[in-house]
């Protein structure tokens, strides 16, 4: 769950805890009645005068603001149920049962390379993610990014409904993991922006163009 593991990993669990405490607008008292605990130790616990909390306490915690948000009428929990939308909202991931190389990769697709024409013999590839752009840049949760890697980074990232192909590679630039090459479909090569191949360049990421139909492009990757 998205709260859990944000006060996990925080640097400041007492602040975290807090925070969504207020965001589910909980006082102090009703989470200690609620828990069967003190106020001083909820207190405690988000000034961080307590050691961190564990698994068992964030879970608690995480429940008991769902479960007295249900009783308030449940307005928070219900925004939250509008953002858990299935990953196939945003992309498809598709892993090979064997590796190819980028070069094959592009020949069964018919596209053509656009940069870094170079490293299409040596990349080697073990699976796909088809991203409808527009979707996972404006709407999808950030929690999701990790998700297009399915299980290994070498992998080809295709982004439907794209324009210019900035969006696609700005996202690939600000994030941690990388693919191995980006293919954008149905866009004109002479329209492509200059900035993504200028991160295309840079990042040494292969951008690709293809026009062939989603439905053929899956038809002859699926085999793989």
């Amino acid at each position: 769950m998205e709260i859990a593991g944000e006060i996990s990993l925080s640097d400041d669990p007492g602040a975290t805890m807090r925070k969504w405490r207020e965001i589910f607008n909980i006082s102090q008292v009703e989470l200690a009645k609620h828990l069967g605990i003190t106020v001083s130790t909820i207190s405690d616990y988000e000034g961080n005068r307590r050691k961190s909390p564990g698994t068992g306490v964030v879970k608690r915690f995480v429940n008991a603001l769902f479960d007295i948000d249900q009783v308030k009428g449940g307005e928070i929990s219900q925004k939250f149920r509008e953002r858990e939308k299935p990953v196939s909202e945003y992309f498809e991931v598709h892993e090979f049962a064997r590796s190819i190389t980028l070069k094959d990769f592009v020949g069964l697709i018919e596209g053509k390379a656009l940069t870094n024409a170079d490293l299409l013999d040596t990349k080697k590839i073990y699976g796909y993610t088809l991203i409808d752009s527009i979707k996972v840049i404006l709407d999808m949760p950030f929690s999701y990014f990790q998700n297009l890697y399915g299980n290994v980074n070498e992998r080809v990232f295709i982004f439907t409904g794209v324009s210019t192909g900035r969006s696609p590679f700005v996202v690939v630039r600000v994030s941690s993991s990388k693919p191995s090459a980006v293919v954008l479909h149905n866009i004109d090569p002479a329209k492509v922006d200059r900035l993504a191949l200028k991160i295309s360049e840079r990042e040494r990421i292969p951008m690709i163009a293809t026009s062939m139909s989603i439905d053929k492009i899956k038809e002859a990757l699926n085999r793989i």
